[in-house]
């Protein structure tokens, strides 16, 4: 890696988020890993939970795409240029990073055998068998992909329907039909209190 080329910027704790993330992205990109373990920090869990969202609840796909998208994101840091706030440039990275390779699986198994454990549940202090999830997370993760996506990304993360259209390559009203039919199994399946 390049040597730093600015000193660590000195964030305050009072600074807004966006301050910080600029300038960590500006000591980054002059390849301070550091400053880019920071960001890490600063953004792994958000990202991992669209992720993890995205893939049906699916923890080691959910682990590897975080993992890609922070790749590719240190690889695309050079070309990020301060018009939108870094955590919302890194979620649409993300994001696109998981659409990726739903889409490069059409047709695959739906779970991985590391992911079959984590179906299974766990025993608690008193000896009954637990979820790993609630309810909701299970029947979000039981959702067809394509309704499943425009549903994250339109309830969860609070995107547009134009902008669900373009990255899943729909058209508008095909966007809104997957999240009709999204909210309607979901209120069918959660038993009709949705």
């Amino acid at each position: 890696m390049a040597a730093m080329t600015e000193p660590m910027p000195a964030i305050s704790l009072d600074a807004p988020a966006e301050d910080a993330d600029a300038a960590l992205v500006r000591v980054a990109r002059g390849g301070d890993m550091g400053a880019f373990e920071a960001l890490y920090r600063r953004h792994a869990g958000r990202v991992h939970g669209v992720i993890l969202r995205l893939v049906g609840g699916q923890h080691g796909r959910a682990e590897d795409l975080t993992q890609d998208a922070f790749v590719r994101a240190w690889q695309a840091l050079p070309s990020y240029r301060f018009e939108s706030a870094f955590g919302t440039w890194l979620y649409r990275l993300a994001v696109n990073t998981a659409l990726m390779e739903l889409r490069s699986r059409r047709g695959q198994p739906l779970m991985d055998a590391d992911d079959a454990y984590d179906s299974v549940g766990s025993i608690d202090s008193a000896g009954h068998t637990t979820a790993l999830s609630t309810d909701l997370e299970r029947v979000v993760a039981s959702l067809p992909p394509r309704a499943r996506a425009v549903l994250v990304l339109h309830d969860v993360e609070g995107w547009k329907h134009e902008e669900i259209a373009v990255e899943l390559s729909m058209a508008v009203g095909s966007s809104k039909a997957q999240l009709h039919r999204a909210r309607t199994l979901l209120r069918a399946r959660l038993g009709g209190e949705a």
